[in-house]
Formats: structure tokens, C-alpha cells, sequence
């Protein structure tokens, strides 16, 4: 039987002070009822002797505490597991979102999960397709990989995450994909595109959606991405399912873990945020990757909006230190009309050299790649030169340079958000963009691929 104690002190914000408590956990829940019967949910934030600082999740508004009852129930949050998750749509708690029945769980697990013992973890070593050119060719996302999307506010970043989650695909696999999408603090505008995107695609089918809107309760919106990755955990290493987990916007989160943190008056950190800020991350970021001995993995495409476009802002910056990479989309290529609007040059995927290759994409990719990444970097040289001289202070090399760079951007990375690239088309398409160059310029291509790709009519 549980214990109810009618001693709650103090209400501030989302938090209660209850009193006389005992045997009481860390991260336990809480159940609150009021004398009319009404429930609200609540967990454990912090112990101090018989004293329990509670967490609301609905809020404390209109809350009568002299007659209200907390009732604690002796288990954390939990996620009802189960395959018929696959084309649901959750609030941020797990709760259907959908009209769609309750799911009949094979398990519940916690939502706080098991970390990953570094010793079991395998290298990711497996390409996977986005079908989008400026990722596949040249900041290739490996399986079991985390490489966030720095975004800013009024970029498509919406656009770009839902074209990732239609069209990713692990490549010479028959092992089943599934995509977990948890979008944290969104408008119902957003949600509404998201949802009838992906019905309109059937993409749906393959996906487990975790939608917490904007209007939603801060504690809820810091369980949204721990529900989708428990869900992740399950469909991958229980079902052997490569799992693509997309998850926006992590500055929504942040916000709710600093409006937490400022209600317990705890000492804040660099611009308010708690100083626990870069190991809260860790504990999303983490739990992505593979295990040896298991056929499933979680790759994470984490995407952030950069507050006032500042990549050394806190959350990018820390985000930067627990990922391995970053993609970086660019005010400046979208005013020019390029989507997505990736800028490759600042942009960076630590792993892209384990997932290319023979065998993986084709033996050219890597000299392609790097000989991409040279001409751009020099066009983009040229033509800030001409801006300032004049083009006729340019060279005739620097003038086809330029020429690069502007159908690079053009043709490559502007492929807007339904055209979905196969890695073929993606390296062919630099090569013919590379026959712009003189052959002797070409210093980072072997001879042999030079014979066999550029000098073919």
C-alpha cells in the first residue's frame, strides 16, 4: 500500500516542498490529489532529510495544498515499449497523441536508460544515405554516428529534418530501419507539417513520433528526448533495427532545463544555463552508437538553433564537444536561395572517412570528396577577390575557380527538399562539376580515378 502524506509546505513555480516523508528516491514519481479528485503527476528533484523537493509536470496553478495528498509511487518515468509504436505519434510523456488506442507494451523501461559500457561499443563503420548531397558527399553520416544540425532561427532546419527522416536508408542492408522523431518545445504548426509530411510520404510508417508543443510544461519538455531514445534502445537492440533518432529543437530543451534550474536557485553557469549543462547532454548525446554482438544501432541527428547565430554559444558549444561533428546551415546561402541551405566548408563529419570507400559508396568518393572541398575553398577565394579588384584582376584559372564555386552551390548543394540523391548521382554529379576545372589543377585526385572518371566523354 502507498503511503499518502498530507504535508505539502510549499508550492514555487513547478516545484512542491513536501514534508515527514521517508524511504523516498531520487527520481521517483509522484502522484498529487486534490480533494475534488483531480490528479496532477510530479517527480522527486532532490532529498534533504525527511524533506522531498517535487517536480510538477502539469504545473502548479490552482493548486490547493491545504487539502491536497502526495502519494509517492516508488518507480521513475517509464516508456510501455512495444513494434505497434512504428507510425504512432506521442505527447512528450508517451502518451498517444494520435486518437489511436493505448500501445500494449511487451515491457516498460525507464525513460533515464543504461549507459552504454564503452568497452561494448563498436566502431561505426556503415554509410548511411540521407539523399542529400552536401551530407552524402562530403560530410558522410556513418551508423551509429551523433552529428547535430546548427541551425538558426528563420532556416529551414524543419524542412531539412523531415527530408533526412523520408529519405535515410542504410545502404547493401536488409535489416529493417525505423526513425524515432522527437520534437521538443515546437509550435503546432510545426508539429501539424511534421505529422502530415511524413503521412503524405507513408514515412509514417517506419517512424515513431514524440511531439512536445510549445505550450507544454518545461519538466515535460527535458522527458520528450529520453522517451524517443528509450523508444530508440527498444526498436534497436531488442528488435534489431537500425534506428535514425531526429531530434528538434535541443535549445528548447536547454531553455527548460535553465527555467528548472533558476526555479531550485541553483548557482547558474556561463548565460544563465546550469553548470551540469554539459553533462545533461552528454546523457542525450550518448546513447547513440552500436554494440558489439547486436545487429540494431542509433545514429542521432541532434538539430539546434543557434541563439543570435553564435556557434560559441553554450549549447552549440558543448554540443560540439560531446558530438562528432557539426553540420551548419548559413543565413547567407539561404538569402541566395540555396536548399538546404548547407555550408560545407565549417561544416564536419569526424567519421566520414570510416563510411566511404569500395565496398561502402565507391573507391572515388574520398579523393572527390577532398578535391570538392579544395576547388570550393579557392572559388569562394576568387570571388571575394573580384569583388574587391574586379574580375578582370583574376586569372583565367581563378576566373573557372569562381565559375566552381557558383555551380557548386547552384547544382550540388542546392537540390531543395524533395530530391532524394543516391550516392551514384551525388558522385557523379561533383565529377561533372570538377570537368569545370582544368585537369592539372585537379592535385587531389589519383591518376588512375582521373582516367577512369574525368577523361570519360
Amino acid at each position: 500500500m502507498l503511503k499518502e502524506y498530507k504535508t505539502i509546505r510549499e508550492v514555487v513555480g513547478p516545484l512542491m516542498l513536501v514534508e515527514g516523508v521517508e524511504g523516498v528516491k531520487y527520481d521517483e514519481l509522484v502522484e498529487i490529489e486534490q480533494d475534488n479528485g483531480e490528479r496532477r503527476n510530479g517527480k522527486v528533484l532532490e532529498i534533504n532529510g525527511d524533506k522531498a523537493l517535487v517536480q510538477l509536470f502539469e504545473g502548479s496553478s490552482g493548486l490547493k495544498i491545504s487539502t491536497a495528498k502526495a502519494r509517492f509511487l516508488g518507480k521513475s518515468i517509464e516508456l510501455a515499449v512495444s513494434e505497434d509504436m512504428l507510425g504512432r505519434v506521442f505527447d512528450g510523456m508517451g502518451r498517444p497523441r494520435d486518437n489511436g488506442s493505448p500501445i500494449i507494451p511487451d515491457k516498460r523501461i525507464n525513460i533515464n536508460g543504461q549507459p552504454i559500457n564503452p568497452v561494448a561499443r563498436d566502431y561505426p563503420d556503415e554509410f548511411i544515405q540521407t539523399g542529400i548531397s552536401a551530407i552524402d558527399g562530403l560530410n558522410t553520416l556513418v551508423r551509429g554516428q551523433k552529428l547535430p544540425v546548427f541551425s538558426a532561427s528563420g532556416l529551414p532546419h524543419a524542412e531539412l529534418a523531415a527530408q533526412i527522416a523520408r529519405q535515410a536508408k542504410v545502404l547493401n542492408s536488409d535489416s529493417k530501419f525505423a526513425v524515432v522523431f522527437a520534437a521538443v518545445g515546437i509550435t503546432f504548426e510545426e508539429a501539424d507539417y511534421f505529422i502530415s509530411d511524413f503521412r503524405k510520404t507513408g514515412a509514417i510508417d517506419r517512424t515513431v513520433l514524440f511531439m512536445n508543443l510549445a505550450n507544454d510544461p518545461a519538466i515535460e519538455r527535458i522527458a520528450t528526448p529520453r522517451m524517443a531514445l528509450t523508444a530508440a534502445e527498444y526498436l534497436a537492440f531488442e528488435c534489431d533495427m537500425h534506428v535514425l533518432v531526429i531530434i528538434t529543437d535541443i535549445t528548447n530543451y536547454c531553455e527548460a532545463l535553465r527555467e528548472v534550474s533558476a526555479a531550485r536557485k541553483e548557482v547558474p553557469g556561463r548565460r544563465g544555463y546550469p553548470g551540469y549543462l554539459y553533462t545533461d547532454l552528454a546523457t542525450i548525446y550518448e546513447r547513440a552508437g552500436r554494440i558489439r554482438g547486436k545487429k540494431g544501432s542509433i545514429t542521432q541527428i541532434p538539430i539546434l538553433t543557434m541563439p543570435e547565430d553564435d556557434k560559441t554559444h553554450p549549447i552549440p558549444d558543448l554540443t560540439g564537444y560531446i558530438t562528432e561533428g557539426q553540420i551548419i546551415l548559413s543565413r547567407e546561402l539561404y538569402k541566395k536561395g540555396v536548399t538546404p541551405p548547407i555550408d560545407v566548408l565549417p561544416s564536419l563529419s569526424r567519421l566520414k572517412d570510416k563510411g566511404i570507400g569500395k565496398g561502402k559508396t565507391r573507391k572515388d568518393h574520398a579523393d572527390t570528396m577532398n578535391q570538392l572541398f579544395s576547388a570550393y575553398a579557392r572559388g569562394k577565394e576568387a570571388k571575394e577577390l573580384s569583388a574587391i579588384l574586379g574580375e578582370a584582376a583574376l586569372t583565367e584559372v581563378d576566373r573557372k575557380f569562381a565559375l566552381f564555386a557558383e555551380e557548386f552551390e547552384n547544382q550540388y548543394v542546392s537540390q531543395g527538399f524533395q530530391k532524394n540523391r543516391s550516392i551514384e548521382e551525388t558522385l557523379n554529379l561533383g565529377w561533372s562539376l570538377l570537368k569545370l576545372l582544368p585537369r592539372n589543377e585537379l592535385k587531389r585526385i589519383r591518376d588512375e580515378y582521373l582516367e577512369e572518371f574525368y577523361d570519360k566523354k
